[in-house]
């Protein structure tokens, strides 16, 4: 019998109480609660940025946010016009009191912090944030004539700024998202051909660099994404440096990926049988898999108000929730009814659950590495990851694989459960070629009848008002499903969700002139739900978007699809889309 949100956690807090000082680390990162945190390795931590806004600017980073005077985003992206502790000196002179929880009511105004801000931080420009499309212009040059207006170059952003410089140019996603972000790179590569060769090299290298600074890739180049990574797709971007032989490009790039490896395997050695540290859980059977995580567990700088509303909707100790949340964001679905007891955001219990997508990938990681080594004729290593990979292979199959579902599944490790969760996440097995033809054979058929939606592929079969449920779909999901499809003869279906997917985007594209972050596949129009309004762009959709029109050369008329206004545009719009339609 499954034990309510709070009495779980009741249970383990009262157990770790219990075992005072007998209690292993082990035993309290077994209930996923905590865990220590080593730092970060880097040849040179002294001089590289690690702190966040909210570490520099203790209290008035705060205050600022829960003023609501700006986006949160726009905040903790503001470029400090001075040294912190100058800046705190010069806060402290205006209000000798802590007002870390400003309600409006305290003695500094609403006004007060607005020109103390003006004053002492430059904020972003966010006249810039929409980018429509040129009247008559096409989908697929629109598209094109987007990849300059997303690259940023080597700027340097001011000392204290947020923003960890690179040393190559990069494509951001566009909107609020001013970095670069770790797994959305690699779809935005996916449909950017050899004209932009170099600027991929580029981005490749930026990641690497990120590695060998860090130890790991973060969220996104800014500081206060330090604490956590992204769905780890660097081996997918250093394989597309050298497509027609990637095992070449592996082996350029091995350093990097085995210390990306080393990063999200970091804390198995000496794990007990049960035990779970950091982003590593060993199931007490032999089996080590892998979990999201993330190295803090206060409220993220980018989500300060709503992560604080989160936790007091809870009945948890704040901690707990502030982590799930950042686990959550480290998975890329933030926020998903996949990390959820209940259809809330409030009973997020991300570090509890092993899920099927992040250790797929960590396999395609393994047999990359073991495929970077043979090329390097290093016979030992080459044993070693292929071995890992076996076994994480095997370990998924014993316990990830839904049989009442016939896919795939996240599994909850503290109830040793599966959670039942129809996803499209699912499909992760087999576009890194996990899965047996059996198992992806059922899958294609639950996918087909529980995620096929009249304009894509739906990310979850529930609506929980959260961006990663239903009725959204993304452009990531579309990839990995056509191709993971395509991969195991499922050649029909996975054409069919390119053809709706490239549909639904060419119809918006049409009605409003943006490629947006995501879509509302049950009625084809921009996508909603979560923490801030549909960003347009759009990275990681420009991305798939041209790659799925390369794929598919009788999809590639959507890519003619012109932007129409005026009261006929809904009408219009139709016809355009159902005329690029292959017959």
């Amino acid at each position: 019998m499954r034990l309510p949100a709070a009495l779980r956690y009741a249970f383990f807090a009262s157990a770790l109480l219990t075992l005072g000082a007998c209690t292993s680390v082990e035993t309290r990162q077994s209930a996923g609660i905590d865990a220590p945190v080593e730092p970060a390795a880097t040849a040179h931590a002294d001089t590289i940025k690690t702190d966040p806004p909210s570490l520099l600017f203790p209290g008035l980073f705060e205050t600022v946010a829960a003023a609501e005077l700006f986006p949160t985003k726009d905040w903790v992206d503001a470029v400090p016009a001075m040294a912190p502790g100058e800046i705190m000196s010069d806060w402290y002179d205006l209000s000798p009191e802590t007002l870390s929880d400003f309600q409006g009511t305290a003695p500094v105004t609403r006004r007060d912090i607005r020109v103390f801000v003006d004053r002492h931080f430059d904020l972003p420009d966010t006249a810039a944030a929409t980018i429509e499309a040129d009247s008559g212009q096409t989908m697929r040059a629109h598209i094109e004539a987007l990849w300059p207006e997303l690259t940023h170059d080597t700027m340097t952003p001011g000392e204290w700024s947020s923003l960890i410089t690179l040393p190559e140019p990069y494509i951001v996603p566009g909107g609020r998202f001013r970095e670069v972000y770790y797994w959305d790179a690699y779809f935005t590569m996916e449909g950017m051909g050899e004209d932009h060769a170099g600027l991929k090299r580029a981005m490749v290298d930026n990641f690497a660099s990120l590695i060998e600074t860090y130890g790991f890739i973060p969220n996104a180049n800014r500081t206060y994404y330090l604490s956590r990574s992204q769905p780890p797709f660097f081996f997918r971007m250093v394989g597309l440096l050298s497509p027609e032989d990637p095992a070449q490009a592996y082996a350029d790039y091995l350093q990097a990926l085995k210390a990306e490896h080393a990063f999200w395997l970091r804390g198995a050695m000496g794990l007990s049988p049960g035990g779970a540290r950091e982003r590593v859980v060993n199931l007490g059977d032999g089996a080590v898999l892998n979990r999201y995580w993330d190295d803090r567990k206060v409220p993220r700088d980018e989500s300060y108000n709503d992560d604080v509303a989160t936790a007091r909707a809870s009945s948890r100790p704040d901690p707990i929730d502030y982590r799930n949340l950042r686990a959550g964001a480290e998975s890329g679905w933030d926020f998903s009814s996949r990390w959820f007891e209940a259809d809330q955001l409030a009973s997020i219990e991300t570090t509890f659950i092993i899920p099927a997508d992040l250790n797929a990938i960590l396999y395609g990681l393994e047999e990359a590495i073991a495929a970077g080594c043979t090329r390097t004729r290093d016979v030992a290593c080459a044993e070693d990851y292929a071995l890992r990979a076996a076994n994480r292979a095997k370990a998924m199959r014993d316990h990830l694989w839904n049989d009442d579902l016939g896919a795939y599944d996240d599994y909850d490790f503290v109830e040793s459960a599966l959670k039942g969760n129809v996803s499209a996440a699912a499909l992760y097995p087999l576009f890194f070629g996990v899965a047996s033809e059996t198992e992806a054979g059922r899958t294609a058929a639950m996918v087909e009848a529980q995620l096929l939606a009249p304009g894509g592929l739906l990310s979850t079969n529930r609506e929980t008002g959260q961006q990663w449920d239903a009725p959204n779909g993304w452009a990531p999901l579309h990839w990995i499903a056509v191709n993971g499809l395509a991969d195991y003869g499922h050649e029909t279906l996975a054409r069919d969700i390119a053809q709706r997917w490239l549909a639904t985007a060419s119809r918006t594209y049409c009605e409003t002139g943006k490629m947006v972050e995501k879509y509302n596949v049950a009625e084809a129009k921009p996508g909603g739900g979560g923490e801030y309004p549909t960003q347009d762009g759009f990275g990681w959709t420009n991305g798939v978007t041209i790659a799925l029109m390369e794929k598919y050369d009788a999809l590639r008329p959507y890519g003619d699809i012109t932007p129409v206004t005026g009261p006929e545009a809904l009408q219009a719009c139709t016809r355009a889309v159902m005329a690029a339609a292959p017959r």
